[in-house]
């Protein structure tokens, strides 16, 4: 089947796509990049290779293909590498909440700070990314004084001279204690050294014994210790090696909380108790019931489905949408949030995402969506009748993020499920391609639909079209701000719609209970790749292939529970270990 079909594209002479499925000679070629046969694997479930118009298999062939590339899959021995540890610079967000919970002052000054990149997966997070210009390092400069000015001193003064403890002691004590909080582990003698040669300078120049301190822990605030995410190298162990405890609750912390580890986790860490399973788990759970998890909502799904961007990825026309403001723009990007809190702190089913029968609103929101009796602007789980409305496909700011100013995308709409959902982006599309107006006005006696359906018939355009406006269509009965409506430029709605694969549906309603059900699978393994990017703060590898493997077992075997996937990925190998150099392919 690749022979006839495939090789022609997708073979050593200019692979179209820059994928070149000859070069993968043995199962030692395939294991090193898994992820391209996954691809085919797709393709040919989805029955979208090759592109429409030239000679395909037929049913039968695309189905034993797929099912032969998937046993292949499923049999190799994929390197066992947690991959390397590396080190990350603390995000705008993390270095507010680190200095909250270090200093108790919510003063927030890494807004001021430039903005952060966007690395694996598209996560801030991203070591890869987390660069350090000169006008940061004076932001940092600046935040340290002007946090430490606002702090209570019970935050950073925590030993005082007694009958019993002499001025530089007491200093001495203190620097210990707050270097260890600040670092996240405890302190060594050389670096409270440092601090305390501070603390002197300003005491013999007659600062007071709190301005003294106030100036060294300054020092600290500024210390890489402080200002990235650092573990200790094992220059005496070859291959993978299991993180410290100290290390590991910075993992777990950063990860569910996007901040330091709380007193709790400290102990945990410095009685060596963080590594039993049992323990780990009963943290989690605690982690994500603590009012801290939303900050892990928020930046998970807000860079996940990128609607944390939608003040500035998204401008509605106001003539046409006046009742987009600023207040319901803001219930908008809230409501995903609240839905994945609420999600993790109930354990609910992951599948809740594609389809549920309730969401989150406040009182704007729940009039954007034409629910009744709903009060002020705390939000509130309510059950919905409208069957097109539950999940992330009925939520307004993923169907405004997904549309034009003046009009709705179908094939944004469907990049957006392809990519964002079940992580099966398409190609960029060919240049000089004619674009479609700027409104869903019909012209020529062609109404936008019919309009698109033209468009579609450029055979540059085909093979993605066929898979991405199918899934636009079947939300159409959305307008371009996420409001439910019956026709479109005086035409009913046409939200009607036909898969690649043959399912047909009617509306947003039908069309998520075919992705929950048939496309349950790249669904799941698009949700835990992403998590598990976002956990390790790195791109993933091949290597990580046999990971997401484990981790989705897991998860499929509890019901896809959504706390078995943070669980799973809190216990898996590479957020537990690490290593420094690159472990050996026949290593198994």
């Amino acid at each position: 089947v690749l022979d006839r079909f495939c090789y022609r594209c997708h073979g050593d002479r200019k692979p179209k796509a820059g994928i070149n499925l000859k070069k993968f000679e043995n199962a030692d070629a395939i294991s090193r990049d898994p992820e391209t046969w996954l691809k085919v694997v797709e393709a040919l479930r989805e029955r979208t290779m090759p592109p429409e118009g030239k000679p395909a298999p037929s049913l039968e062939e695309y189905d034993r293909s797929a099912l032969a590339i998937q046993e292949r899959l499923n049999a190799l021995e994929l390197v066992r590498d947690p991959g390397p540890a590396l080190i990350q610079r603390l995000t705008r967000d993390q270095y507010n909440n680190t200095i909250r919970d270090l200093l108790g002052v919510d003063s927030r000054p890494a807004d001021s700070f430039p903005a952060d990149g966007g690395g694996g997966a598209g996560f801030d997070n991203n070591a890869s990314t987390l660069f350090v210009p000169p006008i940061l390092m004076e932001k940092y400069l600046e935040a340290a004084a002007d946090t430490l000015s606002k702090a209570d001193p019970c935050r950073f003064v925590l030993a005082r001279a007694d009958a019993n403890l002499s001025k530089r002691n007491a200093a001495r004590r203190s620097l210990e204690l707050f270097a260890t909080k600040a670092f996240r582990r405890p302190s060594e003698s050389s670096e409270v050294d440092r601090l305390f040669r501070l603390f002197e300078l300003a005491d013999h120049r007659g600062d007071s014994y709190e301005d003294s301190l106030r100036l060294a822990c300054r020092g600290a605030l500024v210390s890489p210790n402080f200002l990235f995410l650092i573990e200790r190298q094992r220059i005496d162990v070859e291959g993978a090696y299991r993180v410290s405890d100290h290390e590991l609750a910075c993992r777990l912390s950063y990860f569910l909380w996007s901040s330091m580890p709380d007193q709790e986790l400290f102990d945990l860490a410095a009685n060596g108790r963080l590594g039993d399973p049992k323990v780990l788990e009963t943290q989690v759970a605690r982690m994500l019931a603590d009012p801290k998890s939303r900050a892990f909502a928020k930046s998970f799904v807000g860079q996940w489905l990128r609607v944390g961007s939608l003040a500035s990825a998204a401008e509605p026309d106001r003539g046409l949408f006046a009742d987009y403001t600023p207040a319901l723009r803001d219930a908008m990007v809230e409501e995903p949030i609240a839905f994945f809190q609420n999600l993790l702190r109930e354990n609910s089913s992951l599948l809740d995402l594609l389809a549920s029968d309730y969401t989150f609103v406040n009182e704007p929101l729940a009039k954007h969506y034409g629910i009744a009796e709903i009060h002020g602007n705390e939000f509130r789980r309510v059950s919905l009748k409208d069957e097109d409305r539950g999940g992330v496909l009925g939520m307004a700011s993923v169907l405004t993020l997904t549309s034009y100013p003046g009009r709705t995308s179908p094939v944004l709409r469907g990049k957006w499920v392809l990519e964002e959902l079940l992580g099966t982006p398409t190609p960029p599309p060919p240049p000089n391609v004619k674009t479609l107006p700027p409104d869903d006005r019909p012209k020529d006696g062609l109404s936008f639909r019919k309009r698109l359906e033209q468009h579609r018939k450029d055979p540059n355009c085909a093979s993605c079209h066929s898979k991405m406006d199918p899934l636009g269509f079947g939300l159409e009965t959305f307008d371009a701000i996420g409001r439910k409506r019956s026709e479109i430029a005086g035409e009913p709605v046409d939200a009607a719609g036909v898969l690649a694969t043959g399912e047909t549906f009617k509306g947003a309603g039908e069309l998520k209970r075919i992705l929950a059900s048939k496309k349950k699978d790249l669904f799941l393994r698009n949700l835990t790749g992403r998590m598990l990017s976002y956990s390790l703060r790195r791109g993933l590898e091949y290597y990580d292939a046999a990971i997401v493997k484990e981790i989705l077992a897991k998860v499929e075997a509890d019901g896809d529970k959504s706390r078995t996937l943070i669980l799973a990925i809190v216990e898996s190998l590479p957020f537990q270990y690490r290593r420094d150099r690159p472990i050996s392919e026949d290593k198994k």
